[in-house]
């Protein structure tokens, strides 16, 4: 027998997202100033004093991290980031819950990490977390994005504007939208 389509409808006055753990507003408000003024920003800040910055805010930084310009990071007391690893010119962190960062990993400009999206088969478009954890080596090309829950693990690459929607294999190479496995990293020329 054949499913017969059911019209849907969102009802938006029910959303309730209390469950989610907000941070205080003090800290809330505080880390969007310092943010908007230092770190989201074009201000010619020195990397390390970023770092500091960074750190006074929980963040979890390693050695040698590089911090481009325009950086967004929506709660960085919930990230954590390996030595040496690079983060792009206006990459956004969407952190709402934890997003690991593995040393020598580099997120290219415009890259997103988004830990939050929203239920669309549920009429009250309910709130979905999930971690991200980029795991040491990896490569997320510019404007690429990586989903909610999704582990890329040890070298993988996501290419220019893909999105991951599902966990990313070590040494593979990913490309599209879903992105999928087109080839296998390797050092061979």
């Amino acid at each position: 027998m054949e499913k017969i389509y059911q019209p849907f409808k969102t009802d938006l006055s029910k959303y309730d997202n209390s469950w989610y753990k907000h941070p205080p507003l003090w800290k809330n408000v505080l880390w969007m100033l310092v943010n908007h003024a230092f770190i989201n920003s074009y201000l010619p800040l020195p990397v390390s004093i970023k770092r500091v910055i960074l750190k006074s805010f929980g963040m979890k930084i390693g050695k040698s991290v590089m911090i481009k310009p325009k950086v967004n990071i929506k709660y960085p007391w919930l990230v954590s980031v390996g030595d040496y690893a690079w983060i792009g010119e206006e990459v956004w962190i969407d952190s709402l819950t934890d997003v690991t960062i593995g040393p020598n990993a580099c997120l290219s400009q415009g890259a997103m990490l988004l830990t939050g999206n929203h239920d669309y088969t549920s009429p009250t478009f309910d709130l979905r977390i999930g971690k991200i954890v980029l795991e040491e080596g990896v490569w997320i090309g510019a404007k690429a994005i990586v989903c909610p829950g999704v582990t890329c693990h040890s070298h993988a690459v996501l290419a220019v504007n893909s999105v991951a929607t599902k966990d990313l294999k070590a040494y593979g190479v990913y490309q599209g939208n879903p992105a999928q496995h087109v080839r296998s990293r390797s050092n061979e020329s």
